[in-house]
């Protein structure tokens, strides 16, 4: 693998203090602030992210705050982002800073990885955007600026890849401005360096890009080919009993783990056959009706759903009845059933 150009501090850095945007975490960088905006950021474009940070930020200001909720509230804070998994770890890793390091994150990268749900970006970012420390955070547009300026044959998905251009990057740490160069390194594949077609006219870098000099840079980064995603069909139930809507709490391992849903079996069952169901349930379904299909994609599954409305004569313990408040305030109901919340 070529080595990563020098200079890369004292080109970049200039046009990040002119460029950079304007992004709630960083009006305040502490440690913990970081953390929950990088965390957030895994799988979640900035626009996106940015009213959800606001939010959590006012309801857990601190990580003693975090440790001490309760997972559902956490769980709510974060509905609607997706990758549920990443607010689980969130919440335990928090107990663990206030057990283990008195409600302050560790100034360590090795320590950091130590964390649930920290791994070598998380706590790179972390370590040098709140400490300071010659650590590099390496995501999907921080790999994507290092192969094109180095014109990598191999693919990012190598972990070995990621780890050469980790390593290459810490020799290129600028001494008292760690945290700048790290996120200019994201600003720039954020707004610059972009997957298709880059914008290599504005580019700090073009002088020394090698992928750029060739004339056709979106030829980088190499991938690996994409496996298909499995495909589920499911059938969603809106069950209504006297101006309550049933939820049931999907399992605390899993996909969208501790979660509350639509009651839902696989398949795609037609009039009969949901009529049937609800019945089995014990639901006393008494009309039935449509409520659309609707498609969630998650990373290496799609479900494929048909809705049915079920007004209902009873009300089975198996399930827990929400009001429409109740469900605001208490219930988090992940993305994937957005189509049907929203017919309710």
């Amino acid at each position: 693998m070529e080595k990563l150009p020098e200079g890369l501090a004292e080109a970049l850095l200039p046009w990040y203090d002119a460029h950079a945007r304007d992004l709630p975490w960083r009006r305040d960088a502490t440690p913990y602030r970081v953390w929950v905006s990088e965390i957030m950021l895994q799988q979640t474009r900035i626009e996106a992210a940015k009213g959800y940070f606001l939010r959590f930020m006012r309801a857990l200001p601190t990580v003693r705050d975090l440790a001490a909720a309760d997972q559902q509230t956490v769980l709510k804070l974060w509905e609607g982002l997706g990758y549920y998994s990443r607010a689980r770890n969130l919440h335990k890793a928090a107990k663990i800073v206030v057990e283990r390091y008195g409600g302050e994150l560790p100034a360590d990268a090795k320590a950091l990885r130590s964390l649930p749900g920290i791994g070598d970006y998380t706590a790179g970012a972390v370590a040098s955007i709140a400490f300071g420390l010659p650590e590099p955070a390496v995501d999907g547009n921080v790999l994507r600026v290092c192969a094109r300026l180095t014109r990598c044959p191999d693919s990012v998905g190598d972990p070995k890849v990621k780890r050469g251009f980790r390593e290459g990057l810490r020799e290129r740490y600028p001494a008292g401005r760690c945290g700048d160069f790290t996120s200019a390194l994201m600003e720039l594949g954020e707004t610059v360096c972009l997957p298709g077609t880059p914008d290599c006219g504005a580019c700090p870098l073009a002088a020394v890009c090698a992928a750029g000099r060739t004339g056709h840079p979106a030829d980088w980064p190499v991938m690996d080919e994409k496996r298909p995603r499995k495909v589920q069909r499911r059938t969603v139930f809106l069950l209504e009993h006297e101006g309550r809507v049933a939820l049931v709490r999907r399992p605390d391992r899993g996909l969208l783990a501790g979660m509350w849903e639509f009651p839902n079996v696989e398949g795609e069952l037609d009039e009969a056959a949901a009529l049937c169901q609800a019945d089995a349930w014990g639901c006393a379904p008494e009309a039935l009706e449509p409520c659309g299909r609707a498609l969630h994609i998650f990373t290496h599954l799609e479900w494929h759903m048909t809705g049915w409305r079920v007004r209902c004569g009873a009300a089975p313990d198996r399930f827990t009845w929400t009001t429409a408040r109740s469900r605001a305030e208490r219930y988090p109901v992940p993305a994937a059933f957005r189509a049907y919340k929203e017919q309710i």
